[in-house]
């Protein structure tokens, strides 16, 4: 019963942390755009694979990371030097996109669909720090067992909470194919705006840490 109700929560807390828009979920409706549905959602599956891994870094790191202040602090350094250069990229590839007049479809290869929802998965720190709170919060009493099956729930459904919301990206975003060209065009300038704004709020949380 204890398991069935942590992943519950947690696969909720997973959906409700990758609705806003974020790295994965942009890149997954992008690559729907460009590539097609397919692609879209082997890219979405990629990243929730990495959650996977996240969310079992979180678990272990949520027995302690509060009490420890210098893991805290390089995990939100680590964060600004990230969105920096995600922010740079996303940039220059809107810059570039702006002289494209014209968007042509093309199939990427699964291997390739998944290594790139893994990558751009894995730049993304933040489930981790998410899921930190999201472990701790369920262990305030401190009743909860790190066994076994405990971890597996927890993983599961923050990997399977990451996707579902990815596969709704997916779908809303083929519903406006009509606007695909003015989409991808402007979405990058979107994800570097967004980056610049987690880096100036990251970097806003190491000040005040300090």
């Amino acid at each position: 019963m204890e398991t069935t109700k942590l992943f519950i929560i947690t696969f909720f807390a997973a959906f409700v942390g990758v609705i806003p828009p974020g790295l994965v979920n942009m890149t997954v409706a992008k690559t729907c755009l460009e590539r097609g549905k397919r692609s879209g959602l082997i890219v979405a599956f990629g990243a929730s694979v990495i959650v996977l891994l996240q969310a079992l870094i979180a678990i272990q790191l949520a027995r302690y990371i509060f009490d420890d202040r210098w893991m805290y602090n390089m995990l939100l350094r680590t964060g600004v030097v990230i969105f920096l250069i995600l922010g740079i990229y996303f940039f220059i590839k809107a810059r570039k996109r702006s002289s494209q007049k014209k968007l042509k479809l093309s199939k990427h290869g699964v291997i390739r669909s998944f290594l790139k929802g893994a990558m751009i998965s894995a730049f993304n720190i933040l489930p981790i720090p998410y899921f930190c709170m999201v472990g701790a919060a369920l262990n305030l009493k401190g009743t909860v067992e790190y066994d076994l099956s405990t971890i597996w729930s927890f993983i599961l459904a923050a990997a399977s909470g990451t996707f579902v919301v990815l596969y709704f990206y997916a779908i809303f975003f083929l519903k406006i194919e009509v606007k695909e060209d003015r989409f991808v065009r402007k979405s990058n300038y979107f994800m570097a705006l967004l980056m610049g704004i987690l880096m100036v709020v990251t970097l806003f949380r190491v000040l005040i840490d300090a």
